[in-house]
């Protein structure tokens, strides 16, 4: 049964990926809410046993409160949050790819996954504009294929675990989707369609060539 929450995060996935990195500083605050949402949904009910609460309207209040949080975070240094988001990507690229060989939980599967971290990070850092273009593609096909679906956090909530959330990343719908919104994405930023949308979206910004350290 494809409930609201369902249409909701595939609507928001199709826009991080064709059009996040046009309008960053929403894509990053929208990323931003979704990675908190996101977290604070699977330890709530961690966070609900210590101070003695439980229930639905709980449990929903801590995943907006922390997803309003992650937004403002990310709204508020937003450097800084594509630099995280980066990181969590990259984990995220790298325990893919050591699932087939390693056993979750090994040593071997958690140093390939920090040092997936650290590099997605570091090119977070230095080529902030790729690196948006890459992770608002990645993070919106995942929502938008329902490659992600609130059933994984359900299932990572239950086992305080990211396994549940380690998806299929070679699927043709999430490929296809995936490629198409970084190449419409490179395409508003080569035509100059991105200038276009800052200006008629208020508030919206963008890092230049000149602002992106990496000069791509």
């Amino acid at each position: 049964m494809v409930t609201p929450v369902d249409v909701g995060l595939v609507l928001v996935g199709l826009l991080l990926a064709f059009v996040g990195a046009a309008l960053s500083v929403y894509a990053v605050t929208l990323a931003g809410f979704l990675v908190g949402a996101g977290t604070g949904y699977v330890f709530a009910p961690s966070l609900l046993g210590v101070v003695g609460a439980e229930g639905l309207v709980a449990t929903a209040g801590i995943v907006v409160v922390v997803g309003l949080v992650g937004a403002f975070l990310a709204y508020a240094g937003l450097s800084f949050a594509v630099m995280g988001i980066g990181g969590i990507v990259g984990a995220f690229i790298a325990r893919f790819a050591v699932a087939p060989i390693y056993v979750a939980g090994t040593w071997e599967t958690a140093a390939v996954t920090v040092v997936g971290l650290v590099v997605g990070a570091l090119f977070g850092l230095i080529a902030t504009k790729l690196t948006l273009v890459f992770t608002s593609g990645f993070i919106g096909s995942a929502f938008a294929t329902r490659s992600l679906t609130l059933a994984e956090f359900q299932a990572a909530q239950e086992t305080l675990s990211i396994e549940p959330l380690i998806f299929d990343m070679l699927s043709p719908l999430f490929l296809a989707v995936f490629v198409l919104g970084v190449l419409f994405q490179v395409g508003l930023f080569r035509f100059g369609y991105v200038t276009k949308l800052v200006g008629i979206v208020p508030g919206a910004r963008r890092w230049t060539a000149g602002e992106d350290k990496s000069g791509s």
